[in-house]
Formats: structure tokens, sequence, C-alpha cells
């Protein structure tokens, strides 16, 4: 019989008096149900995704419900490797999404968009409502899906947040729907909006994925970058309506696999897409450039080994 993992991603912005303490219980907890992935505590709330077997994920979240303040937590599930993540990571830190933008103050408990339903959303997109969908991700996710006809925010990070602006300067009084992978990135970044004087603000409830698994294959074109070992999910990917937005770095032509250059010193974007028969013709790297390198870098270690002998 097939072992079944599962992955679990959630958060919730709530007050956490004793993180601390929370940490040691999270850590007793997963560690007793065999579960790793990665799991961000601050005094603002917590954000986890976290991969086991389906039962012991399970157990996780009757465990986590009991916890005073969490009972409501909305949980997305998705089937798991069993390889997602290498080990269990769990740290306390000022933010629970990016402590770069810690100095921006924003407090979705106290501003944030409406959360707006995916069938809300479905029902929007197929009518005549004037409506733009901005994608809160960074350029590498939106490189291998993204909603049709959607703004994407011109940053490699949410701490260059601020950077959206200018992109949406004439749109104050259009109605705008942030979406991002689980929705915990557009808590703050619809709150933002707001605060920047944008009339009417929506964020999607449950992000990406959420929409994702009820309209697989529509409106949100190609696969969802996830930072876990998958890197790209999916719902019926095998379908006919699936389509591949993604290109290959070195031929454009559609692909969706990620790799990581093989010089780890890689001054480019080592994080790139690439169909199959280039990453082989380039040996993994990046680039030429990035192959050169390496071989200058073998030959000096070889130089300098032989003078020492």
């Amino acid at each position: 019989m097939q072992r079944k993992f599962q992955v679990l991603l959630y958060y919730k912005y709530t007050e956490i008096k004793d993180p601390k303490q929370l940490m040691m219980d999270q850590k007793a907890l997963c560690e007793k149900l065999n579960l790793k992935g990665r799991i961000i505590i601050a005094t603002e709330g917590i954000n986890s995704t976290l991969e086991g077997l389906k039962e012991d994920t399970e157990k996780y979240i009757k465990a986590l419900q009991k916890i005073p303040g969490l009972q409501d937590v909305d949980f997305k599930k998705s089937p798991g490797t069993g390889s997602a993540f290498p080990k269990l990571s769990i740290k306390i830190r000022q933010d629970i999404v990016s402590d770069a933008i810690s100095h921006l103050s924003l407090n979705p408990s106290q501003v944030s968009g409406k959360h707006l339903m995916p069938e809300q959303l479905h029902e929007w997109i197929h009518s005549d409502k004037e409506l733009y969908i901005v994608d809160m991700r960074n350029d590498y996710e939106t490189a291998v899906g993204y909603f049709e006809n959607s703004l994407k925010a011109p940053f490699e990070n949410f701490r260059d947040l601020p950077k959206v602006l200018p992109i949406l300067k004439n749109l104050k009084d259009k109605t705008i729907v942030t979406v991002c992978t689980g929705g915990i990135r557009c808590e703050k970044a619809s709150g933002f909006l707001v605060d920047q004087g944008f009339d009417d603000v929506y964020q999607l409830n449950g992000g990406i994925v959420s929409y994702m698994e009820k309209y697989p294959n529509e409106d949100f074109l190609g696969s969802l970058y996830v930072f876990d070992g998958r890197v790209t999910i999916g719902f019926n990917m095998d379908s006919k309506k699936h389509v591949i937005v993604g290109q290959c770095k070195f031929c454009q032509n559609p692909a969706e696999k990620y790799f990581d250059c093989k010089n780890i010193y890689c001054q480019g974007k080592r994080h790139f897409i690439s169909c199959d028969q280039c990453i082989k013709q380039y040996s993994g790297f990046c680039s030429n450039s990035c192959t050169a390198k390496i071989g200058s870098q073998l030959i000096s270690g070889i130089n300098q080994t032989s003078q020492v002998l």
C-alpha cells in the first residue's frame, strides 16, 4: 500500500503572547508526528508549511485548533511527495512574512483589503465587471504561472512592495484584487494599498492555491510556484486545458521546470527555468560564463595544489 503524504499551508494573524513557548510546543508536536517543513512565529501570528503522512497532518490540524486564537485557521492541503522538506525549521521573527518590510508598520488586524472568495472572483472574471488583478508575488514566481491579464508586481522580493505603486498610479478609484500563493502576503499588500489611498481593494481569500483547486486550469495559467522541494504544483496537470506559460532561459521554448545554476557563486539569477534538452546542453549551468568560471576555478585549484606538492 502506497503511503500518502500531504502538505499543509496555513497562516494566521493573531496575537501570540509567548512566541518562544509556542515554538517549543510546535517543535514537540511536529517531532511527535514526524512532520517536516517551516514554521515562522511572531507576536503578530504564525505562518507555516508542513509535510507528513496524511493521517499525521490531520492529527496536527486537530492539535493546532485547540490553541487559543488558532481555532479557525484556514488550512490549504495539497498532495505531498515525502521529500518536500529536508528537515523541520521553526523560527521566531518580528514579522511572519518578511522582516524586511517591518518598517512599513503594516498590521492586517487594523488595515487590510476586503476578503474575496474564489467563487466571487471567478464570477467577476467571467462578467463585464471592471477589475484589476494585481499579482503580489516575486518575478520568478509569476514567470511560471499567473492569472490571465493580471498586473505583475515589478519586484524580486516582497520587501520591494512599494515598487508596485507606479504601475497602479491611475487605478486608485478602480476595483483591485491582490493575489499571492496562499494569501498571507496579500494581507499586508492589500493593506498597504488601502493605506496609500486606493478606494476599492480586495484580497483573494485562501490565495491562488485555493482558486486553482476549485477551478483547475481555468483563469490561472501555468503552474504555481511553491517554496518547498516540489517547486511548482498544479491541479489536473495532465488535462489538455493545462498550458505552459514559462519559457526556457536558453531556447525560449515552453518550459516550467526550475533549476539552480551549478555554480554556487553565480552572479546572475541562479534560479531559472529550462527545458530538459538545454539543461543537459549547458551541463546544469545558467550560462557559458558560469561554466567558464567553474573551469577556471578548477584549473586554479589544481595549480595551487601542484605548488604545495
